[in-house]
């Protein structure tokens, strides 16, 4: 058992340097090169970010198997050697909320502020901007952990008289399991009487991580419910839209030339903006011209690569276009598989969680089979589910941002990603991770009985006064699939057709 343990300690530490490597590797490819060689604090921000998001995604299995290695043991306390994973859980959820609620912020503001300001009015501006966030948050928070910072358990009260040890147990029955008449010794046959509602106050650390959850489950259900549907469909229907030939020097002239118009016309718009900026005038109006050229200038880009896709050019112009075609069929094959995790989340998700009692245990019985052929299988395929809800979260966040006015996009593009939209797409990511281990600490409870995630966010969060009501009655799990059911029929309904941008653009006045 003290071998496991060394084993489970040792794989956790080569994980931990493993994840960092590769968001570094992440971050160096991803970056935009206005960024490279400079805005050093918000790259190390998204790395540790990225780090603690896949470190608390990862957790999650290192808590089953830090589990099984006191598998013999009737509870936990009596295994000396296994890993304080409560206290990891806290520490690492407290880390998630720090870097969301303000490190994150902090990065952004200074990124994003005036370039011609010194360094030192920059911090100070972002400074400022993050201490009243600070002050804000810790009203609240201590305002609502005072009234409302408490655990009522239900319970049933139970009791029983004494006898001699009996010759016999034919006295003792199903019907019958409590000495003499006495009916209170069994929570099966007790009455509603002996039900007892038992009041205690839950940790600071326990209710900061219990209201980060429900802030970013609140994200997580609209987010992840679009992303679960439109990252796969996404791939496929990119597929159907595909360029099925190369077009004509005539026709790639033409298109060029619309193109050509079209960044003329948001070059305009971006230096009216400028100026606006400039002047001081950046009010609502200017807000929204801002998301409105953001968008078009995406949209741009997407059709300048869709138009390079089908006129290739150089020397290498076949080899090009055969690569077009082999990554579209990528694109497909991955659709495919995608859309086959999708079903089986969604299925999952109402067979396991909303009807009750479940119908099946699925994914958890698939899971555990999975460990009976090889000790790790079965924990990888349970990660690999948590970090698709993850890339789901990502997928919903862009396609809303595209379509919504309100909700700022902030895209990932290879090579061409500014700090901004990082740190935006990490802080989204750090917050949906708690709640999505949360929700995969309730969709895999089966699997993933008897460890501290569960203790945490089985039975404390969801008796916590004034937010059990909202997984009594599997708010987000419905939300999640409702909005899931809108995205599979927009996508069938609209996905085949490709949006371009038509007329000309023009600032809102």
């Amino acid at each position: 058992m003290g071998d496991f343990n060394l084993a489970l300690l040792i794989v956790a530490i080569i994980v931990c340097v493993l994840v960092f490597i590769f968001n570094v590797y992440l971050l160096v490819n991803y970056q935009h090169p206005d960024d490279v060689n400079q805005a050093y604090f918000p790259k190390f921000v998204v790395v540790l970010g990225l780090s603690v998001a896949v470190i608390s995604i990862l957790m999650l299995p290192a808590d089953v198997a830090n589990r099984q290695a006191c598998r013999h043991s009737i509870y936990n306390g009596a295994c000396q050697l296994t890993l304080p994973m409560k206290d990891l859980w806290l520490a690492v959820y407290i880390a998630d909320a720090i870097l969301v609620f303000f490190v994150i912020p902090f990065a952004i503001f200074y990124y994003e502020g005036d370039q011609d300001k010194s360094v030192g009015k920059r911090i100070r501006s972002a400074v400022l901007w993050v201490s009243v966030t600070a002050i804000v948050c810790g009203l609240v928070l201590g305002i609502l952990y005072g009234l409302l910072g408490k655990v009522d358990f239900t319970v049933r009260h139970l009791s029983s008289a004494t006898t001699s040890f009996p010759s016999s147990w034919s006295s003792f029955s199903s019907g019958q399991p409590c000495i003499g008449n006495s009916k209170q010794c069994s929570a099966y046959s007790a009455n509603l009487s002996s039900e007892k509602t038992w009041t205690m106050r839950a940790t600071f650390p326990e209710y900061i991580v219990a209201l980060a959850t429900i802030v970013g489950s609140v994200l997580f259900t609209i987010f992840g419910g679009v992303g679960i549907a439109c990252l796969p469909l996404g791939l496929i229907f990119s597929f159907i839209r595909r360029p099925k030939a190369v077009i004509t020097r005539s026709q790639y002239i033409k298109e060029a030339t619309e193109l050509g118009k079209k960044a003329r016309e948001l070059k305009k718009a971006a230096d009216a903006l400028h100026q606006e900026e400039r002047s001081g005038n950046k009010g609502r109006k200017w807000r929204k011209n801002v998301k409105a050229v953001e968008k078009e200038l995406l949209l741009l880009e997407d059709d300048v690569k869709a138009l390079e896709e089908m006129y290739p050019q150089g020397e290498k112009a076949e080899t090009a276009w055969a690569l077009t075609v082999l990554g579209y069929l990528a694109k497909l094959i991955l659709g495919i598989l995608g859309l086959i995790v999708s079903v089986a989340w969604i299925a999952h998700i109402v067979i396991y969680l909303i009807i009750r009692p479940p119908l099946s245990p699925f994914l958890n019985f698939v899971f555990t089979k999975l460990d009976s052929v090889w000790g790790l299988l079965g924990t990888a395929a349970f990660a690999f589910f948590c970090f698709y809800l993850l890339c789901a979260v990502v997928a919903g966040a862009t396609m809303l941002g595209l379509r919504l006015v309100f909700i700022t996009i902030h895209p990932m593009k290879w090579g061409a990603t500014l700090m901004n939209s990082f740190l935006f797409n990490v802080g989204l990511i750090l917050l949906c991770s708690i709640s999505v281990i949360q929700f995969c600490a309730a969709a895999f409870a089966y699997y993933a009985q008897a460890t501290a995630a569960e203790e945490i966010f089985g039975h404390t969060l969801q008796s916590l006064r004034g937010i059990k009501y909202l997984y009594k009655y599997n708010v987000f799990q419905i939300g999640f699939i409702a909005l899931a059911g809108l995205t599979f029929i927009y996508y069938a309904a609209f996905g085949w057709r490709r949006k371009r941008p038509t007329g000309r653009f023009q600032l809102s006045s």
